[in-house]
Order: structure tokens, then sequence, then C-alpha cells
């Protein structure tokens, strides 16, 4: 890999630390080659401390290593983003990143859609939410809901209206993590399921 130490004076370039497997951004540090080299030899990130002007470990007083997945250098190669697997907080003050963020994995609008069905199964009137009557219902209309939705989709999928297709599709999705919080779960549960069976 080509790096190039030498852009600044001091000899040190930015290292982006991101979880490999969220994706989020944990923190910020600063490497020299000396600590490129020791990240690549121990797989555990190393970093040149400005403050203390010496190398450093992440976690060698913590405990909380920052265990190296993968290493790309930018366009410029000056950046670098390390993707790891980190053990623990990442944050000296004891937070998952550097930015006070809890570091979990956010399927974008998905996520956004778990945390109002939530909202609303907690906080909504169940005369004016489509959500919070489902919930008052209980467990067999989820369910039932679940079932019909799904064989709607199959009846669409069957025919040549992608549009319906879709809409329905979209329905069954709804009520699905609508069950999943009424069983106590969300998507990323079955996430994990599905990560446990890849070969």
């Amino acid at each position: 890999m080509n790096i190039d130490f030498s852009k600044n004076t001091d000899g040190l370039i930015p290292a982006i630390i991101q979880d490999s497997e969220t994706k989020n951004v944990l923190m910020l540090g600063y490497m020299n080659a000396e600590a490129y080299q020791k990240t690549v030899a121990t797989n555990k990130v190393t970093f040149y401390s400005r403050s203390k002007q010496r190398l450093w470990a992440k976690g060698e007083e913590s405990g909380n290593f920052l265990n190296l997945v993968e290493i790309k250098n930018d366009c410029d190669n000056d950046t670098l983003l390390i993707q790891v697997k980190p053990e623990g907080p990442t944050c000296h003050k004891g937070t998952d990143t550097c930015w006070a963020e809890e570091n979990k994995t956010d399927y974008g609008f998905i996520s956004t859609l778990e945390n109002t069905i939530t909202t609303r199964r907690e906080n909504a009137d169940s005369e004016k939410s489509y959500v919070a009557s489902l919930f008052k219902l209980g467990m067999n209309k989820i369910a039932q809901k679940v079932g019909e939705e799904a064989i709607e989709v199959v009846i669409e999928a069957k025919d040549d209206n992608d549009d319906l297709f879709l809409s329905e599709s979209a329905d069954l999705l709804f009520h699905y993590l609508i069950l999943l919080q009424a069983k106590g779960f969300k998507l990323n549960d079955v996430v994990d399921v599905l990560k446990s069976r890849q070969k």
C-alpha cells in the first residue's frame, strides 16, 4: 500500500476508525509510518499520540482494543480508513464512539420506522393510531394481519402489476415489524439469525 506520510511535516496522517459491521465511525486518530507498521504486524490499531509523543495502542490501558479488519487508503494516499472490530467502548469517556453515539446497526428508513412503531405503541392513542390499535387488539390480531398481507403478496407476485406487488410487500414488511415488536424483538435480531447461518 502506497501511503504518503511525507505530506505533513510531522509525518502524521489521519486514520478514520470505522466498525466493520455497523459501518459507524468510532474515532479519528493519527498514524506515522511506525504506527501503521505496528498495526499491521499486531492486528491491533496503534496510533501516534500527539499528547504523549509516542506510539499508543488503543486499549493498552483500558483493554478496549480495536482489532484490525481492513485498511483502505484514500485517493490522495494520505488518509486511512481502518475497519475494525472494537472490544468495548472506543472513547476514553466510556461511550461507543467519540461522538457519544451508540454503536448499533442502522438500517436507515427501516430503523426510523421501527422507532416510530415503538413510539406509537408506548404513547399513541389507540383510537387515533393504527399501530397502537393493533397492539391493543393483541398478538392474535397482529399475527392474523401478517398472514393476510403475506397471502396478498403471493397473489400479486403471480400477476403482472408491479405497483400492487410492491405496495403489498410494503404492507407485509410494515406488519411484520409490528409483529416482531409484539414478540419483543426487532429486525436486527432476525439479521443476527441470518448471519449465524452464513457459511
